[in-house]
């Protein structure tokens, strides 16, 4: 694996020769690691079917769980889903951004029936990351891009967090520092009579409903055909186990909280991760996924999350977390 670091703002790094072969690895079907504005992503030609299966076998991920495709622009992206009024609106005020539409698939899309899990619809959005934008339109390709870590486990925000779960899989990893939502996109689903949400994630539902005009319906989980990623009872799993809502410590635990309330008995924690000392929302999520880590080597315990409010960006922490405390 070659590590490529890159400041964040950097805008030059088209004209240096890495990027070439950084091209020529997605061309040959091999993984890069990317990063988003969400979480790091694991790159590959969604086109192409073996390049695909690369990343379910990096991943541990079964292969009935639909990859996004990261297209460079909403033109690209008409190319391979069917989009109505309503998925123009959406298009229109958030991308490019963490929005990922399900749409059906269009005729002339050219993404693998693996990427897209034999399914008649496909998940597609346009990143606010000038590296993965800039691969997609070189190539020329759409790019399969899970979250680059192991299935199930906590999604990687930094360069490190991806080597530790994949470098032995990667040609490139593209190091730009810590992505600044830190959380996954949100994952709209307008194939059917209602929008409805399928993941929480970066824009807040209120956000949508508002450029729609109408409430979003929910989801829920499904383990056995999610229509997109993040569906599955059981994700975003550190080792250590999970309790939430904490109103009392136990002994031992690491403890992740927000803001300066804190509940009985922290003295005890291991350690204690403040995903905001302000409790900002916004800072919260783009912490998450580090706390989660960190915590997750600070106990042999397990780990205790204070309440986080459910109000826009909780929504996506506390889907999070839900995740990551369910049964395994």
């Amino acid at each position: 694996m070659e590590r490529w670091q890159l400041a964040a703002q950097d805008t030059d790094f088209k004209k240096d020769e890495r990027f070439a072969r950084v091209c020529r690895a997605i061309e040959a079907g091999e993984l890069v690691a990317v990063p988003t504005e969400t979480v790091y992503g694991l790159a590959a030609d969604a086109t192409n079917g073996q390049a695909c299966a690369r990343i379910y076998e990096a991943k541990g991920r079964p292969q009935f769980n639909p990859l996004i495709s990261h297209v460079e622009s909403l033109e690209a992206a008409r190319r391979h889903g069917i989009f109505t009024a309503d998925a123009e609106r959406l298009a229109d005020a958030f991308w490019p951004g963490p929005l990922t539409l399900v749409l059906p698939r269009a005729g002339s899309s050219t993404v693998s029936q693996l990427a897209t899990a034999g399914l008649e619809t496909i998940a597609i959005r346009v990143p606010n990351a000038p590296f993965m934008q800039a691969l997609a339109e070189a190539t020329g390709k759409p790019l399969a891009a899970p979250s680059a870590n192991l299935s199930g486990r906590i999604s990687g925000t930094t360069a490190d967090d991806v080597a530790h779960d994949l470098e032995p899989h990667l040609a490139f990893l593209i190091d730009t520092g810590p992505t600044s939502v830190g959380v996954e996109s949100t994952i709209i689903s307008l194939v059917g009579d209602q929008p409805t949400l399928l993941r929480p994630g970066g824009i807040a539902r209120e956000e949508i409903e508002a450029v729609l005009n109408t409430r979003l319906v929910s989801a829920g989980t499904n383990d056995s055909a999610p229509a997109a990623p993040g569906m599955m009872s059981s994700h975003y799993a550190p080792c250590s186990s999970v309790r939430l809502n904490v109103t009392e410590v136990h002994q031992g635990e690491a403890l992740i909280t927000l803001g300066t309330a804190l509940p009985a008995g922290a003295e005890k924690a291991s350690q204690r991760f403040n995903l905001s000392a302000e409790g900002n929302l916004r800072e919260a999520a783009s912490n998450l996924f580090i706390a989660l880590r960190q915590a997750d080597k600070a106990t042999q315990v397990g780990i205790a999350v204070a309440p986080i409010p459910a109000t826009g960006l909780g929504e996506a922490i506390n889907d999070r977390l839900l995740r990551a405390a369910a049964p395994r």
